[in-house]
């Protein structure tokens, strides 16, 4: 496709802007010593609800949301904006019942939670899969479908690309850590959304002609009616990727609970709120963001089916709804497609960072008391910008290993999480509400979700995926419950503290949560 100059123009200085904001936001304050381990990990537990609902969507959306979710648009239709809606009410769930445990017990990360609350056996397994997870299939997946979408777009080399996204990414978050990532999410979210809004308004304006935008939705309807059904029939060629009714009572629950509430990639932002009420703001925030997502990134893919009928692979719709807008624009919705990409990949050199550092580097060193405390505690933070660098580096060398001759790589991301993801949800659920659950349940839970989920694999390969994850949470969560009860229990080293929790919200996240609700029925209604 190619860029013209003004189009580098406008990237250029959005990258200069953006790297300059995220040194600007990290600079030491005048008397304040060099920054700890809860400064750079934490930005220092002081984040408003703002940046913790603009990084939470941020640090969600990237290359593989939009040029995949466009794609998916493209094939299935409306459908697949379940994943963005369904979202939308988990953030709510998360919110009100979840953050209020992992803040009064002042939670910095979730292995650290679950060796509070069952034993060090079980951080320790859980922190070594989250790396190798964060590692070596999410940062590894965002950089190279990020660097396929800017190849396609900017006409790039795609290895110059994966340097350039992966090395710009690790020096934009460097030095200040999650305050960083956060403090200019809101920039990064706000060009996102304004850009993805330009593109669809700009391709239903192209399919109404001189009718207009809201013509265009019509007649893309009118052209399209399959595309436009959220609930998919049995019978239909895609309900094995969205099997129906499942989309809302099944799997996908369990898959937003684990993503929203136990991913240290998304919670850490939760976590370092200046109060429980700023957190469940943020997450209100984030919640009504994600209700517009679809038609940032599923509506223009849906658009392709008309002004672009003749694709060679779905994933090419975005990046050819692109090629429609005019220099200048092109450079501006290239530059959202870069910013997601770039706060995604910085934020999940965050989360590796932080998981290493205090839940394997500081766990096997401990932490000296006094003085000595001070110095170590600096040196946690030399440590995690190491291991920064060692991810990211490690991340480009993987990358074409792993996944170039894969052309399926988001569905292969999915595929290999929701091994672990039905239980690991048990594991945190039964870990927040009921105290009888141990860690010998709990490791049964974590050995028998991927067994089971391998068994129906390879035995069971006509049942959906979401379905699937279904059923083995079920069944994990049995398994767990039952262990649990047979073996002895922990209450001497417990000690997470639920008795004393607030669940009560205040009058606006209650009055916004209603609202997010009432537009979701809204919209499931209209698009059933």
């Amino acid at each position: 496709m190619g860029l013209a100059t003004i189009d580098i123009a406008v990237v250029v200085i959005y990258a200069i802007g953006i790297f300059g904001l995220a040194q600007w936001v990290s600079r030491d304050k005048p008397g304040a010593g060099p920054k700890g381990s809860a400064d750079y990990f934490l930005a220092s537990k002081n984040l408003p609800w703002w940046a913790i609902g603009a990084s939470l969507i941020a640090a969600n959306i990237s290359a593989e949301q939009i040029v995949g979710m466009s794609g998916s648009g493209y094939a299935i239709g409306l459908a697949i904006a379940s994943y963005e809606w369904m979202a939308a009410a988990t953030l709510l769930i998360v919110g009100k019942f979840f953050l209020p445990i992992f803040l009064r017990n002042e939670i910095y990360t979730m292995p650290q939670f679950l060796e509070r609350r069952y034993g060090s056996g079980i951080r320790t397994l859980m922190a070594v899969f989250w790396l190798v997870l964060y590692v070596f299939v999410n940062l590894t997946s965002i950089i190279w479908l990020g660097s396929i979408a800017v190849t396609q777009v900017a006409g790039v080399n795609q290895d110059v690309a994966l340097v350039v996204l992966g090395v710009f990414a690790l020096l934009y978050q460097l030095r200040g850590g999650l305050k960083a990532v956060a403090l200019t999410d809101i920039v990064q979210v706000t060009l996102l959304v304004m850009g993805g809004l330009i593109i669809a308004f700009l391709t239903l304006g192209k399919i109404g002609g001189e009718a207009g935008v809201i013509a265009g939705f019509s007649r893309l309807v009118d052209a399209a009616p399959g595309h436009f059904h959220m609930i998919l029939a049995k019978g239909d060629p895609h309900y094995m990727d969205l099997p129906g009714i499942s989309v809302l009572i099944g799997g996908m629950w369990i898959a937003n609970l684990s993503y929203w509430g136990f991913n240290q990639y998304i919670i850490q932002r939760a976590l370092a709120a200046k109060s429980i009420d700023e957190a469940q703001r943020g997450m209100l925030f984030a919640a009504f963001i994600k209700l517009i997502m679809p038609i940032i990134i599923v509506l223009p893919g849906i658009a392709a089916v008309i002004l672009a009928p003749d694709l060679g692979k779905p994933d090419e719709a975005y990046p050819t709804m692109m090629g429609l807008l005019p220099p200048g624009l092109l450079g501006l919705v290239f530059a959202a497609l870069v910013a997601a990409i770039i706060a995604s990949t910085a934020s999940k050199i965050n989360s590796i960072a932080t998981i290493f550092t205090l839940d394997v580097w500081a766990k096997f060193k401990g932490r000296p008391a006094g003085d000595d405390a001070v110095a170590a505690d600096r040196k946690l933070v030399r440590v995690g910008r190491i291991v920064a660098v060692v991810a990211i580096v490690v991340a480009i060398l993987t990358a074409r290993p792993l996944l170039g001759s894969s052309e399926q790589a988001f569905q292969f991301i999915q595929e290999f999480t929701g091994f672990f993801t039905p239980g690991i949800t048990v594991i945190f659920l039964l870990g927040l509400f009921w105290r009888r659950a141990n860690e010998p349940g709990a490791i049964s839970a974590a050995v028998a979700s991927v067994l089971l989920s391998w068994g129906f694999k390879a035995w069971a390969p006509a049942v959906p995926f979401m379905d699937r994850m279904g059923i083995v949470f079920l069944a994990a969560l049995a398994l767990a419950v039952v262990v649990s009860l047979l073996t002895p229990g922990r209450p001497d080293k417990d000690t997470i503290s639920t008795g004393d929790v607030r669940y009560a919200t205040s009058t606006g996240f209650n009055a916004g949560a209603i609202a997010v609700v009432l537009v979701l029925c809204v919209l499931y209604a209209v698009f059933w």
